[in-house]
């Protein structure tokens, strides 16, 4: 994972589980972790193809007031990143509720909570005909805008690059004999006793 991915995180590094061999049972496996899913992000960097939509972008499709399409959301210059390069869950949740997009909409900002916090950025989505691309955008207390997340009605396709069959393969030829021969002289070192 480490060699495909730039700082993959730590549900990237754990999607997927070993069980190793015993005496009983002497067949190792190498599985995804039943919590990945049928839609995980791992199988589109596997086989390559479409991108499914993320949670994110499901919300932002359906709850938000925007009369394009939304494909894809993607962070443009303005949003703050995590240290895996990612938008930062923080400020995603705050722009979710600004927008009124969140899946609980007692998450949602409210006109009291707005007048409550006078200082604190606002984020909003351009009108139809406005200069502005299409996105979510801040407007920070001074004035100033940045944009948050691009708009794009380009479904995102991946080619395939994870390679996990090819790369299991590779460590199973490469680790096998010796783990095969260190075994064995354990159980011979067993037997002789």
């Amino acid at each position: 994972m480490e060699q495909v991915f730039d700082r993959p995180t730590r549900f990237t590094l754990n999607a997927f589980t070993v069980r190793g061999a015993r005496p009983s049972s002497l067949e190792a496996i190498v599985q995804e972790r039943p919590s990945v899913g049928s839609r995980h992000y791992l199988k589109v960097e596997e086989a390559g193809g479409a991108r499914p939509q993320t949670g994110v972008e499901r919300n932002l499709n359906g709850r938000l007031a925007y009369s394009g399409i939304i494909e894809a959301a993607v962070p443009a210059a303005g949003a703050k990143l995590d240290a895996y390069g990612n938008w930062s869950r923080g400020e995603r949740n705050q722009v979710l509720s600004a927008v009124q997009a969140q899946n609980e909409a007692s998450s949602n900002t409210t006109e009291a909570s707005r007048k409550r916090n006078r200082k604190r950025a606002g984020y909003f989505v351009p009108r139809p005909g406005s200069k502005l691309s299409p996105g979510i955008w801040k407007r920070a207390a001074n004035g100033d805008l940045s944009k948050v997340l691009h708009f794009t009605d380009a479904v995102p396709r991946y080619r395939p690059r994870l390679k996990f069959y090819e790369g299991a393969e590779e460590v199973y030829d490469r680790s096998f004999p010796r783990h095969l021969a260190r075994t064995l002289a354990k159980m011979v070192a067993k037997r002789s006793k």
